[in-house]
């Protein structure tokens, strides 16, 4: 049997592009980890779609995963998009190449493994779960500050 996980996951940017980071909150039954980083040069969108791929990555075995997060790019990017993607080989309707393929590439990757449910919440609502991941995502932003500075 697949074990149950939650996932709140959230990406922050000091700019857009600019330094950013990523912050996932993971539980499963009583067990709760946490995980963040981040980048010195990135796109808020890049930094929400890491966070779900790292959440993934760090499940050792196929789980069934209800995602929550913030993110509508990311949450219909998975749920609207990405099939039509990669009928047309990564590229848009419009005949473009998909922006983020190489993290939409790796995502789809990690989505293979799991039974996935998605969820979205409004950002800075009072979410436990998706203020956590915030607060997380803005730890990896503010340590990728910490070492430009150094």
């Amino acid at each position: 049997m697949a074990s149950e996980v939650t996932l709140y996951t959230d990406g922050a940017c000091r700019g857009n592009p600019g330094p950013g980071g990523w912050g996932v909150v993971m539980k499963s039954g009583r067990h709760v980890k946490e995980l963040y980083g981040g980048e010195a040069e990135t796109t808020n969108n890049r930094m929400e779609m890491t966070a779900a791929i790292e959440g993934l990555k760090a499940l050792n075995r196929a789980c069934t995963v209800a995602i929550y997060t913030d993110s509508q790019y990311l949450r219909k990017g998975v749920l609207e998009w990405m099939d039509g993607w990669k009928r047309n080989g990564w590229k848009t309707s419009a005949r473009k190449p998909v922006k983020n393929q190489d993290l939409w590439q790796s995502l789809d990757q990690q989505l293979e493994r799991h039974t996935i449910e998605w969820h979205w919440v409004k950002g800075h609502s009072g979410d436990p779960g998706n203020e956590r991941a915030d607060a997380l995502a803005n730890k990896g932003t503010d340590d990728v500050l910490n070492l430009k500075q150094r």
